[in-house]
């Protein structure tokens, strides 16, 4: 499954695991993924909304210059 991130394409996997539901999201240009978990019965959008913020914050953070004050 893709969606439109602010940078990008950005592609999600979900893994039922028991009550939780694990999202990864992926760069689809650079291939930086992240991981959220949550529960099932909860809201998939939030959990995609999340991991999108989650991945635009690694990579802030390992870009140049990025998460020093």
């Amino acid at each position: 499954m893709a969606g439109a991130g602010g940078d990008g394409e950005v592609l999600f996997e979900f893994h039922r695991v028991g009550a939780y539901m694990k999202i990864v999201a992926i760069d689809g240009k650079t291939g930086v993924e992240v991981s959220v978990v949550g529960p099932a019965t909860g809201s998939a959008e939030l959990l995609k909304r999340t991991a999108v913020n989650k991945l635009r914050f690694v990579q802030s953070k390992d870009a140049p210059g990025g998460g020093r004050r």
